[in-house]
């Protein structure tokens, strides 16, 4: 094969895969960097999550792709991480929150092991763990109109950018929105970054383990990665003709999360609304050749890393409203799926409702955070109302 031949093959799944690194990571990363900070991470310990996290999970991505010849992507989980922010008003240590991340891991990596474990969570009503989603990342979503009160000046034209790529980009809607919103910061507030090192200096955590936190983060992390991330990543891959080899991915990602928990990262999974972009026939006319959009994804994937310590710093010098607003913007696609799959079923609709609310409220009982009694609630009153089924 000539250079411009293999130049020609390769340039489709090259763009794809700087696409989905684009759009996946630069519309997650204040979420990240608000999740990790609401659960006691300091500066360093933040930036060193950050950074560890988007390399595991560049070359998990090439990794995979390269051992199945499938466009798997890997990525944190986005909707995971708002519920961190959530679980901050526990008042938890970051030692306390790595031990859950470790827990989540191992839950994550046992259901490959045990697809047993799958299975139950599968069990769980959709409209509810929808419902729970959905109440994890309201506060998010309000808060661009929230903002917009107060910074003005920044948030509405972000806002009009995202509404104008939404109707003729919809892809590009989100990045481009927080690329304009942390362009309109800089500006208006500018942020003394000439003290950043490009690497920062690693920051390890021993990871302490509680009761609490594993009932209030470890499982609700570990339902919202399965319910919003792998269980829509493999229907999403299936569509496109993609057997996603469950065992092995499962595997692999809850082992990888919990040794990157001792780096303060919290859950990877695959990806699921960016696998599309590395699974269809713009990455390749070859699906067999698809592989190679998620390879040369992992490849960037590595390269933001290099550069994430300086966002990182940036975000934590940006006031946390604002933060919010860019990040609830790329949301906003979550919570209306997630609203519409928790309304579709008449009959359980009451149920997924009060795990709405529950979940939006953002109570903490015992110690307990709003997600675990949002689940616990909705699942109460589904079992409660539920009609018999009629004997045949």
């Amino acid at each position: 094969m000539t250079f411009l031949a293999t130049l020609k093959d390769h340039r489709p799944p090259i763009l794809a895969g700087m696409v989905a690194g684009v759009t996946g990571t630069t519309a997650s990363l204040g979420v990240a960097v608000a999740g990790l900070s609401a659960v006691g991470a300091s500066k360093e310990q933040t930036a060193t999550a950050i950074v560890v996290m988007v390399a595991l999970y560049g070359l998990l991505s090439m990794i995979l792709a390269w051992r199945f010849k499938m466009p798997i992507s890997i990525v944190w989980s986005t909707p995971g991480a708002a519920m961190l922010v959530a679980a901050g008003a526990l008042h938890l240590s970051f030692q306390t929150a790595a031990g859950a991340f470790l827990v989540t891991g191992m839950l994550l990596a046992l259901t490959g092991f045990w697809p047993a474990l799958g299975r139950l969570v599968s069990s769980i009503p959709k409209p509810i763990a929808n419902a729970m989603l959905a109440g994890v990342i309201f506060n998010f979503c309000v808060a661009p109109f929230q903002a917009s009160v107060l910074y003005p000046a920044i948030v509405l034209p972000v806002i009009l950018v995202w509404l104008l790529f939404f109707r003729f980009a919809p892809i590009w809607a989100a990045p481009a929105a927080i690329v304009l919103a942390y362009s309109l910061i800089a500006i208006f507030m500018p942020v003394d970054l000439s003290k950043v090192q490009l690497w920062p200096a690693l920051a390890p955590v021993i990871p302490v383990f509680d009761w609490t936190a594993v009932i209030s983060i470890a499982l609700p992390l570990y339902l919202v990665t399965m319910a919003s991330q792998n269980i829509p990543g493999i229907a999403i891959m299936a569509s496109f003709g993609y057997q996603i080899p469950f065992r092995a991915v499962l595997a692999t990602t809850g082992i990888t999360t919990s040794l990157g928990s001792l780096m303060g990262g919290y859950s990877l999974n695959l990806a699921a609304i960016t696998a599309a972009i590395n699974a269809n026939e713009q990455a390749h006319e070859n699906p067999k050749r698809r592989w190679l959009a998620s390879f040369y994804g992992g490849i960037f994937y590595l390269a933001l890393a290099a550069l994430a310590a300086p966002t990182v710093a940036f975000v934590l010098e940006t006031p946390h409203v604002l933060i919010l607003a860019a990040s609830g913007l790329a949301l906003l696609g979550t919570l209306g799926n997630s609203l519409t799959e928790a309304t579709t079923n008449p009959q359980l609709r009451t149920p997924a409702i009060v795990t709405f609310l529950v979940g939006a409220s953002g109570i903490a009982v015992w110690g307990i955070g709003a997600a675990f009694w949002a689940l616990l609630a909705g699942v109460g009153v589904w079992l409660v109302t539920r009609k018999p089924q009629a004997s045949q």
